[in-house]
């Protein structure tokens, strides 16, 4: 008999990140604030002076990277420390790619999974290492606030179930 899947539906926030503006170095956080609409104040990406921010595009607000793809990562012989992939949430025990085109809630906050977050030579550039290739499908989730609310180190993240037909 096969091994069940574990339900990767629900997980937890590991770390939170900000970073003022484009290139600069990445914050940490116990607690944030997500405003519906704009994303998390304080960030580069809140501002508009994200590296590759643009006025209008889906899935500014908000990135995530799940712990497990770093696991992964330090088991090929890449040690990437959270806050170096440039994402602001750091998660464990949800499947992030699951997420695209989906609502989910964390903290106390509402959101929907836009697309996959594709690493670039950016962030190549950024932390020196090799981690394009290995990031590919696997570099997190680019979602948008749909209400605001409070995130916390700590807190669920939780997917809706989907829309059914």
């Amino acid at each position: 008999m096969a091994a069940q899947e574990p339900d990767r539906s629900s997980g937890v926030v590991e770390a939170i990140f900000t970073a003022p503006e484009g290139k600069a170095e990445m914050h940490p956080h116990e607690r944030v604030e997500l405003h519906a609409g704009k994303g998390i104040p304080g960030d580069r990406y809140y501002t508009g002076t994200g590296t590759y921010w643009k006025p209008g595009d889906e899935g500014q607000e908000l990135t995530l990277i799940e712990a497990e793809t770093l696991d992964a990562l330090r088991e090929e012989g890449i040690e990437l420390d959270p806050s170096e992939t440039r994402r602001n949430v750091l998660t464990r025990g949800i499947d992030l790619n699951a997420l695209v085109g989906r609502e989910f809630r964390i903290g106390t906050a509402r959101a929907v999974g836009r697309e996959l977050a594709e690493p670039c030579r950016h962030l190549e550039r950024l932390t020196g290492k090799p981690v394009m290739r290995p990031l590919v499908h696997r570099g997190g989730l680019r979602a948008d606030l749909l209400t605001s609310g409070e995130v916390a180190v700590g807190e669920r993240i939780v997917a809706e179930p989907p829309v059914q037909p």
